[in-house]
């Protein structure tokens, strides 16, 4: 397997979490968002839609990181990253989901590009923009948690692609300085997640394009 990816990309490095969880051996190829690098013709013709992360397993290409762990979890199902019950996938991809179609899309580096690029934002807009939507989506993930059993994780006692998607998450608010106070539940996860070597070996400075 071949993974596009940045090492500073919240999905990307959901999807390095995964593949580490399962155990899976994968070619790292870093493509640099930040110098445009996703934009070029050559990345093109592996990304139709220009973004990271993309995963090639057997010439073929995979795109979204939601859809790339589902896709691992059905050919790779040991450990599972989701529950077997249909109540607990419902409840697991609703948290998966809260990140990755609620906050994440909304403070990228695309977003926070047009701020301040196009919109001519100050840094310190910029930086208060993320911060309040960020602050925001975590309570609502704060309150879904805690409508949840009580859980290690996001949602039981093993790690899920809710976990995938919410440390990344964490790590890109404290580059912003977002307060995490008053979020026992989401950053209790956090913490058990840290424990593991998976989450360790995934984060952005254990990558070979960290800068």
């Amino acid at each position: 397997m071949k993974l596009y990816n940045y090492f500073r990309s919240s999905a990307s490095f959901r999807v390095r979490i995964a593949l580490h969880l399962k155990g899976l051996p994968y070619e790292y190829i870093p493509i640099h968002i930040a110098k445009g690098e996703h934009k070029l013709p050559s990345y093109s013709a592996v990304a139709a839609d220009n973004l990271v992360p993309n995963l090639v397993v057997d010439g073929e290409h995979l795109s979204q990181s939601l859809a790339i762990m589902e896709y691992l979890d059905e050919t790779h199902p040991t450990p599972a990253l989701l529950p077997k019950d249909a109540l607990g996938r419902a409840r697991v991809r609703a948290l998966a989901q809260s990140i990755a179609c609620e906050i994440h899309p909304i403070n990228n580096l695309r977003v926070l590009k047009y701020l301040s690029d196009t919109l001519a934002l100050s840094e310190d807009q910029k930086n208060t923009w993320y911060r309040h939507w960020v602050r925001e989506g975590l309570e609502a993930f704060e309150r879904q948690l805690a409508q949840g059993p009580k859980s290690t994780y996001c949602y039981g006692d093993t790690p899920s692609i809710a976990d995938c998607c919410l440390v990344p998450q964490i790590f890109n608010g404290k580059r912003f300085d977002v307060n995490f106070d008053g979020l026992p539940l989401t950053m209790g996860a956090f913490d058990a997640c840290m424990k593991l070597d998976a989450f360790q070996m995934a984060q952005p400075s254990a990558c070979p394009d960290a800068a």
